[in-house]
């Protein structure tokens, strides 16, 4: 038996070392109690964007927190979520204009979900229960944020798959440097779609749900965005609602604002928000939705307004902190630095890697095995380096703050790792 207090996530406690305590972060740097540090090379779960203790996101917390620390999100609204909206506006596309909010990413799906499920319901359109998704999806642990990452290959989630309600797993075109054939895998899986939708499945989809361009938790597997606007392309053809999931893509991961800029003609009709949102600081979600969508929840009758909400909805002190992030973010030496990042994650080579891709700050690559990729993170962390493996895969996902000179270290760091 354990006499460790802490269950944690992730973990199986009855094999894993105890944690260890870390005291502080600045920057790209986490610092233990005994002394020693090691470089956030994922930004604790991807969330810490500018990297840890930013000063002027702390003092927007420190003042707003002695201001309005929380209120009720029904009858009362305040200036920090109506400032993050208004920020929000100047980079979302105009479609996207009604925002609510939540808590976690996790949560941003299952609303999401829930608005779509209930759109077509209050239009009428009860045969629409299904949604499509990418085979090996990961869009939270909530019960329908589970269900539309897929009862196949659940890595995560297989304890609850006999709780999942149905759903339509499509193949992902993995993209990847040298890959071969990508354009006929998706002509492929386009083909089988549409001709799936046109069978009859089209008129019982409600929504299609994707991480755009990059599946992160499944191991940081990439598709094109040539694929992705064909997709939206074909399931609007049959009325089908569009999500983005932007929960772990959002805030310039993938060297655009958000990855829906990839895209040249479409845009989803709901997108969801989190993680860095307020620049790893606060819990804090948003799931942002057409004016079309909006209005099918307009009634005298409340039987058809969106019945659901969360005790933080909206909070004050995060809302300040995410105003404060995107004012950071949306500086210009800060975009110039992210695209820096990119740049030198393409042009550093690795041998003895399978797959290797890279987008915006993400890097990525395959090891032959799970304990192989385990192997390089301990021998890294032996360096100072923090990652966490995906299974097989190895990935680095810094916060902007990280200098090249930084990124040459941790470079120089796996070139010397034995099984590299």
């Amino acid at each position: 038996m354990s006499t460790k207090p802490i269950w944690r996530p992730f973990t199986q406690e009855q094999t894993a070392p105890s944690p260890i305590k870390i005291t502080h972060g600045d920057g790209l740097y986490l610092y233990a109690k005994d002394g020693r540090k090691w470089a956030d090379m994922i930004s604790s779960w991807w969330v810490s964007i500018h990297g840890h203790s930013n000063k002027e996101i702390a003092a927007a917390i420190a003042q707003q927190s002695a201001t309005l620390e929380q209120v009720i999100f029904t009858a009362f609204s305040h200036d920090p979520a109506e400032k993050l909206v208004e920020k929000l506006q100047t980079v979302l596309p105009s479609s996207l204009s009604k925002f609510f909010f939540s808590d976690n990413g996790s949560t941003s799906v299952e609303v999401a979900l829930k608005m779509a499920y209930q759109f077509f319901r209050n239009r009428g359109e009860n045969h629409r229960k299904l949604f499509l998704h990418l085979e090996g999806a990961y869009h939270g642990d909530t019960f329908g944020a589970m269900s539309v990452s897929g009862k196949r290959n659940s890595v995560f989630h297989f304890n609850f798959t006999d709780l999942f309600f149905d759903t339509i797993a499509l193949k992902v075109p993995e993209f990847f440097d040298d890959v071969e054939n990508i354009e006929q895998k998706e002509d492929e899986i386009i083909f089988d779609l549409e001709k799936q939708l046109e069978q009859g499945l089209g008129e019982q989809v409600c929504a299609l749900i994707v991480e755009p361009l990059l599946q992160g938790a499944r191991g940081m597997v990439m598709h094109r965005s040539q694929f992705l606007e064909r997709l939206v392309q074909t399931v609007r053809k049959f009325g089908i609602l569009v999500i983005f999931d932007e929960v772990m893509t959002g805030f310039y991961r993938t060297g655009r604002f958000f990855a829906m800029d990839y895209l040249r003609h479409e845009k989803p009709d709901i997108v969801c928000l989190s993680k860095a949102l307020t620049g790893g600081f606060l819990p804090l979600a948003l799931t942002i939705v057409t004016e079309k969508i909006y209005d099918a929840f307009l009634s005298n009758d409340f039987s058809k307004a969106f019945i659901h909400g969360h005790s933080y909805t909206g909070n004050p002190i995060a809302c300040a902190a995410a105003c404060k992030s995107f004012d950071i973010l949306t500086r210009a030496e800060n975009i110039a630095h992210i695209k820096e990042i990119e740049k030198f994650h393409k042009t550093m080579k690795l041998k003895n890697v399978k797959k290797r891709r890279s987008i915006g700050v993400i890097t990525a690559f395959d090891l032959p095995s799970a304990n192989e990729a385990q192997k390089l993170a301990s021998d890294l962390f032996e360096k100072g380096i923090f990652i966490r493996p995906l299974d097989k895969t190895i990935y680095l996902l810094p916060p902007y703050c990280v200098s090249i000179d930084e990124l040459e270290n941790v470079y120089d760091a796996l070139t010397q790792c034995s099984c590299l």
